[in-house]
Order: structure tokens, then sequence, then C-alpha cells
């Protein structure tokens, strides 16, 4: 009889089929998705003919963009961004602080493996300026509540009888799940 049990308990074993277990696909994810995001944005510095401006020189600017992602692949999606920013100075010793900016800058994801993605943006900026910004993005952690990442930026801004300008910001943030 213990014999015929062992024999019956290794043969379910050596098959590696397990009836008290249930094998099930792992989800996949459908698109399209949306996920809304929330950021701060640094600007490094910004070059133009004139002059080269850093961030913390004479003022500071931070930015904090807020958007919306819509994922139609998993390589493939299209963010809508806008960018409220509050500059900071003290003029003659007097600390003033105003806010600065609106930016609109709507743009296609492109992602690739281990969590990059470029995104080149329109730039609509409510000071009159309008231009691009290529926008290179690494997710650095994922959990289940969010997707934590940084971005580095290169805005090219054009208008409102300035001259051409190019810049370098970072951007930290994290997207919802």
């Amino acid at each position: 009889m213990t014999k015929t049990f062992l024999l019956l308990v290794f043969s379910f074993v050596l098959t590696g089929t397990v009836f008290a277990q249930n094998a099930t696909p792992a989800a996949t994810e459908t698109y399209p998705r949306v996920k809304a995001y929330m950021s701060f944005i640094i600007p490094w510095v910004t070059i133009n003919k004139n002059t080269t401006t850093y961030e913390f020189q004479n003022a500071t600017t931070i930015g904090f963009p807020v958007g919306i992602n819509v994922y139609y692949r998993k390589s493939f999606g299209f963010s809508y961004e806008f960018t409220p920013s509050v500059a900071w100075s003290a003029p003659n010793g007097k600390s003033t602080s105003k806010t600065g900016n609106l930016l609109f800058d709507p743009g296609p994801i492109f992602r690739f493996d281990h969590g990059f993605n470029f995104i080149p943006r329109l730039a609509f900026e409510t000071q009159g300026r309008f231009g691009v910004t290529p926008v290179f993005n690494k997710v650095y952690l994922r959990t289940q509540d969010a997707d934590y990442w940084f971005s580095v930026s290169l805005p090219v801004r054009f208008g409102n009888n300035l001259p051409a300008s190019i810049g370098a910001n970072l951007q930290i943030g994290f997207t919802f799940n």
C-alpha cells in the first residue's frame, strides 16, 4: 500500500503536473493607455548670441510640468504637457517672486527598451516665444503606484523680438500607474 502511494506521488511530481495550482498567463498591456505625471524642471543654462545665463546666477526659475501621456502601443505614445514657471530674484537686495511663464509643449513619445524615451516636443510660451524641445528621458525606478524618471532637455526658442536661444534643463518627476 505504501509503495503504491509513493509511486502515485512520484509519478505526479515527475510528470510536472500539480492539480492544486493553475498556471495563468501573464497579463498583457492593453492600448491605448492614459497616464498622468507631475515633475519639476530646472533650467541649467540658456545661451543666445548676446549672453549666457546660468541658473542661480541672478535669479532662479523652477517649472512645474504636469501632463497626460497617451500610449498607443508599447513603443509609441503622445504627451500633452503644461509647465507653469515661478521665478525668484533679488534686484536691489529686495527678494521677489512671480509666475514667469506658461509653456504648452506637446510631442510624440518614442519608447525604447530599458526605460529610455525620446520626446521631440513643440513649444508655445505665453511670453511670446516658440520653438522645439528635444527631451531625453530615463525611467530609473518602477513601482506598482508610480514610475520615477529624470529627463535632460535642450530647448530651442525663437520669437518675441529676442535672439534665438538654446538651453539645457534637468527634469525630475513621476508618472502615476
